[in-house]
């Protein structure tokens, strides 16, 4: 074929010269877009489904550069079960300093556990003059040990249930109540089955506010500082109870008169919590994340909202909740089994005078106080898990000084050293174990691990009430001993705490 044949088939024409194709991404990092976050991505899928009223335009998306610093702070695309951890990602977390209303949330928290730890550490200086008053022996004086832990657990399940129905403010309100009645009772100075009956309402009241407090202190910025407060100020009243508890009865005051203080404080409590906490469900930004995490939730996979009822199962199965309920357990076995049942060592073992040795326990609670305020942020910045482990460890090589020492003076210095380090262990835990657990889930876990934890503050005392009454109080020591080996093994087997796959 000749080339004039062929051009008369295929047209020519004239080039234009290749180019290259646009940068999609510079080499020096620069003019990358934003990733829309989660909230964002709802709300363009929104826009597509109801389309407005007027005529459509389409979606419009400025691209803003960005350095590569910035870009590594954004939330990236989370994981199929991820999406409510990327929304956490959205709004910060309220600082305690950051608002007044905040902080004397924080400060009614801080007096309510001041409440709880005048109401927990007064038995161990009042069990002798119970016991005479009563007539009554070591495993009989237990049984208040068992009721207040009762209360713990029935509280656990219906926690969630009563902040949802009542709000915040009047769940304090309804806690602070059943303080009130219980201490009515023992004021009235009845028989020994109506005072085991009192404990009980007050292990039900005080279970409700630990578990609303520690969550709103454990969902604060620097939680672990928040909780240390919180904590430490619960130290605070362990101090306070066995001074006053020991001066009264020493005087010849009636040992019942001491809940007075108690009733005092619960009044007084009853009116600050539902001042400071009202409104609270308008103002959390958690409010607003937990519709975000339902809007994802829904939209994306199709889930329904569970019920409570399926929360606290949920709660229950997780794997942190019941590692977390061991180690509280063991925790709280030890820390009331020293402060209930020390000063009764002191008196058989070492030959202390009743009136003096009452205030070992004091120190116990000092040392208590003392660790979660100066502890508490070391521990922090040295990573929760580790320090738990030291701390632990050391409180067991005191405990078994505290044995060995075969006087008061030695045993004082070693039981004050005992709550030293045992002090930060709660708050470290805390905030592990709200960093490890869901959300939606909190409440009820929380709830369900304090609960635990008040019964083994009632299962241990009460042990160590009915061997003490065969043996002698020295098994107060190996039971303690023995409990922080429990709190190592819980410990150890607790999850790793990862970070945010955003």
């Amino acid at each position: 074929m000749s080339t004039s044949a062929f051009g008369a088939v295929v047209r020519f024409e004239s080039a234009s010269p290749i180019a290259n194709p646009a940068a999609v991404v510079r080499k020096d990092r620069q003019g990358i877009a934003r990733t829309p976050s989660e909230y964002e991505l709802d709300h363009m899928r929104e826009s597509r489904r109801s389309p407005a009223s007027g005529p459509s335009t389409g979606v419009h998306m400025s691209i803003t550069p960005v350095t590569p610093s910035e870009l590594e702070s954004l939330p990236g695309s989370p994981a199929e079960d991820g999406a409510i951890d990327a929304i956490d990602a959205i709004d910060p977390l309220p600082n305690p300093t950051s608002s007044a209303t905040t902080r004397w949330r924080l400060l009614s928290a801080c007096m309510m556990n001041v409440a709880n730890g005048l109401n927990d550490s007064g038995p161990g200086a009042l069990i002798p003059y119970i016991e005479k008053d009563y007539n009554i022996g070591y495993a009989v004086v237990s049984l208040i040990f068992v009721t207040n832990a009762l209360g713990f657990i029935l509280a656990a399940p219906v926690t969630q249930f009563f902040e949802a129905k009542l709000g915040r403010s009047k769940s304090y309100a309804l806690s602070m109540s059943l303080l009130v009645a219980g201490y009515v009772i023992i004021l009235c100075k009845p028989p020994f089955p109506a005072v085991v009956a009192s404990f009980f309402l007050l292990g039900f009241g005080i279970a409700l506010n630990l578990a609303l407090n520690n969550v709103f202190c454990a969902n604060l910025a620097n939680s672990t500082t928040s909780l240390g407060a919180m904590h430490g100020s619960y130290g605070i009243g362990g101090i306070m109870g066995p001074l006053i508890a020991t001066a009264m009865v020493s005087d010849g005051v009636q040992w019942s008169v001491y809940y007075s203080i108690n009733l005092a404080l619960a009044v007084f409590n009853l009116a600050f919590a539902m001042w400071t906490f009202r409104g609270y469900e308008k103002e959390l930004p958690i409010q607003l994340l937990t519709a975000l995490q339902q809007t994802a939730s829904q939209q994306e996979h199709g889930h329904n909202v569970a019920s409570k009822k399926q929360l606290l199962k949920q709660a229950v199965k997780n794997k942190t909740t019941l590692l977390g309920a061991l180690f509280i357990f063991a925790y709280q076995g030890a820390e009331v089994s020293i402060s209930g049942w020390v000063v009764s060592f002191l008196i058989s073992y070492r030959k202390g005078d009743p009136s003096h040795v009452g205030y070992v326990s004091a120190g116990f609670w000092a040392g208590i106080t003392l660790g979660r305020f100066v502890l508490s942020h070391p521990a922090h910045m040295a990573g929760e898990k580790l320090a738990v482990v030291l701390l632990v460890v050391g409180s067991a090589a005191f405990q078994l000084m505290t044995w060995l020492i075969p006087n008061v003076i030695g045993d004082a210095v070693s039981v004050a050293i005992v709550g030293l380090l045992l002090g930060p262990v709660y708050p470290c835990a805390t905030a592990v174990f709200s960093k490890l657990l869901p959300r939606n889930i909190q409440i009820s876990s929380l709830s369900f691990i304090s609960a635990m934890g008040s019964s083994g503050g009632a299962v241990a005392p009460f042990f160590t009430g009915l061997l003490a009454q065969s043996v002698g109080t020295y098994v107060l020591h190996p039971i303690c001993i023995g409990l922080y080996g429990v709190m190592l093994v819980g410990w150890a087997l607790m999850p790793k705490v990862s970070k945010r796959s955003e």
